[in-house]
């Protein structure tokens, strides 16, 4: 692991974070032991929009149970599972964090889905998965923490096998070019934010032999999805299981950067889906 890939799991390492969310859970009202996908996702989902982010982009994909699907940066394994139980996919999630991974496998087997998918530590730039295993990679909401986007463009291409599809939701630079407000969700100091433009992800894809297929900006959904969790918190104060979990005791602030940074137009939430040509 590279000085900057620690200084990324170490950011997104807050302790005992299996323990927290079951604590989560009960405190909403649901049994930990008797949880199920569903009650998951208020927290699950670590990128803009949570679930609906997420059926945004899969109602774009629509895998089945063949697909052979490749998490990269998958977190506490949210969408992993979400894709387990809306397709019958067999998953296999990548993240940097082990505390992550850890409490994606405890999650997983928690809702009784482990069979259909695995979890392991490792980095988007030396993918521990073999040569064109995977039908379908996903990235939601990572390449935010990646500086070398054609070496991870690369690698999720020797990952697919040919006329695979490789769809991501990511933030990327918007049309104000200027420094962002930090902390942020995904990192603490500019030293491990890689906010790029959309051009830079595009021309990565050319010469990794992939061709866009789809983009869509998602400002408007994300502007509106954040004044609703706003409203929301204002009236009746944080839910017990959230995001918010994964983020320590900033996270109100790197919320509220990340409102200032959109609304100033520095940056540029987008979907883009990608298919392996060679």
């Amino acid at each position: 692991m590279s000085q900057i890939e620690d200084a990324v799991a170490q950011h997104y390492t807050t302790g005992a974070l299996t323990e927290r969310v079951r604590d989560a859970l009960q405190a909403s009202g649901v049994d930990p032991d008797a949880a199920t996908v569903a009650d998951l996702k208020a927290g699950d989902e670590f990128h803009t929009g949570g679930v609906a982010a997420t059926d945004h982009l899969f109602a774009q994909l629509a895998p089945t149970h063949a697909t052979r699907v490749l998490d990269i940066g998958c977190g506490i394994g949210g969408t992993s599972r979400y894709v387990v139980d809306h397709y019958d996919s067999n998953v296999t999630g990548v993240d940097l964090t082990p505390e992550f991974v850890e409490t994606a496998i405890a999650l997983s087997d928690l809702v009784g889905l482990s069979q259909k998918m695995s979890f392991q530590v490792g980095s988007a730039l030396d993918l521990p998965v073999p040569d064109a295993g995977f039908d379908l990679a996903v990235m939601l909401h990572v390449g935010m923490n990646i500086d070398d986007k054609a070496g991870l463009f690369s690698e999720v291409a020797r990952a697919l096998a040919t006329g695979g599809t490789f769809a991501l939701f990511d933030v990327m630079g918007g049309s104000i070019d200027e420094p962002l407000a930090f902390p942020l969700p995904w990192s603490t100091l500019p030293e491990t934010s890689f906010v790029d433009s959309p051009d830079v992800y595009k021309n990565a894809a050319a010469a990794a032999g992939m061709e866009l297929v789809a983009e869509n900006d998602r400002t408007e959904f994300a502007i509106a999805f954040f004044q609703e969790v706003f409203e929301r918190v204002a009236e009746s104060g944080p839910a017990p299981l959230g995001i918010h979990l994964m983020m320590g005791e900033t996270a109100p602030e790197k919320f509220q950067n990340y409102v200032a940074n959109l609304e100033a137009g520095r940056i540029r939430p987008t979907e883009m889906i990608f298919k392996k040509t060679g």
